[in-house]
């Protein structure tokens, strides 16, 4: 349950703004009256079928919801059933354009906003949008039901109140810089959704039920554990619309799913489907090949972003009493030879990601200004004092720097926090030896951990690799059961409350949450408060960089790697695309969205 929210935000220093849609900081791009999105074909063809496999880690699904804890749901499934009040443009950042809302109202006081749906909205069901149903909508998603990151993304949400059949208000319990679209990017579905013999069935109860969206697209042909296909609603309402012209243009999208990654590159060079995304720089560089490739009916190509780096990490779990002391965090992390495995296994393919906002304007460099000293100095004491020197960068192989010179920096460390090497193993004060378990349910992974475990090995410290199945996987990381997992966790460049579920306190204890470090920081809190609370850029990032500089000093990250590109290859003879990629677009979600069927006679 990752489903993109499109956070924008009124101008404050307007008394009120109604229109068609929100800058974040400034003018939007598109003005009211515009026909389509520049990036798109207004007039590409409809039909077809476009083949892909799952984005997800899962090998299968088991339900259809994907807003509850329990369980797996399809890959794509809320991004093509599902609209939203506003929804978000691929070639600017920050900014919403009404999807079902034709206007939005923010109050002057910031305090509420209001949204006046379109008349012509329509669920799949043929029965119109209500107001009732954005508001039941937003009652489920914040009900115990419903996956926690809801309730702590819309922690300052006060309610919504119903004024009219198509009019909606959410009040806030403050001035927000990102609330108004951030409730205006929530996931809208109808009350009939789960009902059965008129009775309504509990959130958590609806599970195979069909989802009735609003969306381009429902569920089709399903085939459990092999592939799930969503048809293109002829009907669609919204079809015409200008943020939605050009788009959803194939008749079918399916969506297989193979059990590991070699299965899914070898279906893919028979022909068994049309498009995949790479993450394996190791099968892009060697294993793309083959028989139609050399024909030219496959195609690999790059494409080049300008999305924020996000921060893969390796995440060490802070409720460990092994990783409590941050001399010992920084001690694995100095363990890591990046460069060496860039070279030897990447095949330069990469670029280290440092802290959480990289490639955007939030992020910290140098030492840290006096508005985010500002920001930091009530909490000296209570966040590492490095927090107030200059911005971490990942230790480094590359001269004058060297393994051996990190691995000695590493066992002083270690000393001082009181592991010292008796018997070729490293102990503490009270005879335990370090051994930590390595989670993951990819079994590919073990070739990458291999060397960070061999130099971890040269301190006495045992890293044990666990493989598991995703389903287990998956239950593990919801009740924080692990030592250190890896995640990839996606960037942004307008940074709000989403934090709070990543790195705050309250959401340290509550489960399912995705605080996976465990951080618990009085100081985080209000950083990632005043980050929220930002009526200005030049007020949002002072508190976005200092908020960096304490999570990446704190070490309950080890940073890893990004690629400044998309790795895709596709079939040519099935599929066209746009000339140009926009820049802020999500490598397959682009083809879902914008590309066509080769073979459908306009």
């Amino acid at each position: 349950m990752r489903r993109l929210f499109f956070l924008v935000v009124l101008c404050w220093i307007n008394p009120v703004w109604a229109a068609h849609g929100y800058a974040l900081w400034g003018d939007l791009k598109y003005p009211s009256n515009f026909a389509h999105f520049d990036y798109v074909n207004p007039v590409a063809p409809k039909g077809g079928e476009l083949r892909l496999v799952s984005n997800l880690r899962v090998s299968t699904f088991d339900k259809y919801n994907p807003f509850t804890i329990k369980g797996s749901a399809p890959a794509y499934l809320s991004d093509v059933m599902f609209d939203s009040l506003l929804t978000g443009a691929l070639d600017e950042t920050g900014s919403g354009y009404g999807l079902l809302a034709q206007d939005v109202v923010v109050s002057p006081d910031g305090l509420a906003a209001t949204f006046t749906l379109r008349p012509e909205a329509r669920f799949h069901n043929g029965k119109p949008v209500w107001a009732a149903d954005v508001k039941y909508s937003f009652d489920m998603l914040m009900s115990p039901y419903a996956s926690p990151a809801f309730k702590t993304l819309l922690d300052d949400v006060a309610g919504l109140d119903v004024l009219a059949e198509r009019t909606v208000r959410y009040r806030f319990k403050k001035p927000n810089r990102e609330l108004p679209l951030t409730v205006g990017g929530l996931p809208v579905f109808s009350r009939d959704w789960g009902v059965d013999n008129g009775k309504p069935k509990r959130f958590d109860e609806i599970v195979t039920d069909h989802p009735i969206g609003s969306g381009p697209y429902k569920i089709g042909p399903v085939r459990f554990g092999k592939d799930i296909t969503y048809v293109r609603d002829p009907n669609y309402w919204a079809k015409d619309l200008n943020v939605r012209l050009g788009t959803a243009n194939f008749d079918r999208i399916t969506v297989k799913i193979y059990k590991d990654g070699t299965a899914r590159l070898e279906a893919l060079k028979a022909g068994e489907f049309d498009l995949m995304r790479f993450f394996s720089a190791g099968d892009w560089a060697r294993r793309v090949n083959g028989k139609r490739f050399d024909t030219g009916e496959l195609v690999k190509r790059e494409y080049r972003h300008r999305l924020p780096t996000g921060f893969q990490s390796y995440v060490l779990n802070t409720r460990r009493d092994r990783f409590k002391d941050v001399r010992v965090r920084q001690a694995l992390a100095l363990a890591l030879d990046y460069e060496w495995m860039n070279r030897q296994m990447f095949y330069n393919a990469y670029q280290r990601v440092n802290g959480l906002f990289g490639n955007t304007a939030c992020q910290a460099s140098g030492l840290p200004s006096a508005p985010e000293l500002a920001l930091l100095e009530p909490w000296r004491g209570q966040v590492p004092d490095a927090a107030f020197g200059a911005m971490t960068q990942p230790p480094s192989t590359e001269a004058p720097s060297s393994l051996r010179a990190n691995l000695r920096q590493a066992q002083a460390l270690l000393k001082a926090a009181g592991w010292q090497v008796q018997a070729g193993q490293l102990r503490n004060a009270q005879g335990q030896v370090f051994e930590v378990e390595y989670l993951d349910s990819n079994e590919g992974s073990a070739r990458v951990v291999t060397p960070w475990a061999r130099n971890l090995e040269k301190l006495g410290i045992t890293l044990k690799f666990r493989p598991v199945d995703f389903a287990l996987y998956q239950q593990r990381l919801q009740k924080f059961d692990f030592d250190i997992t890896s995640l990839a966790y996606g960037g942004t460049h307008n940074p709000g409350q989403e934090y709070a579920d990543l790195f705050g306190s309250q959401a340290a204890d509550q489960e399912d949450s995705g605080n996976m470090s465990g951080m618990k920081s009085p100081a985080v809190d209000a950083l990632i408060a005043a980050m929220t609370r930002a009526k200005t850029q030049a007020d949002l990032l002072p508190a976005c960089r200092a908020l960096e500089r304490v999570i990446t000093h704190s070490h309950v990250l080890i940073p890893q790697w990004s690629a400044p590109t998309h790795r895709m290859v596709f079939n040519q003879h099935r599929l066209d695309q746009p000339a140009q990629m926009p820049p802020y677009a999500q490598g397959e979600s682009w083809a879902i969205d914008t590309w066509w069927a080769k073979d459908v006679v306009r």
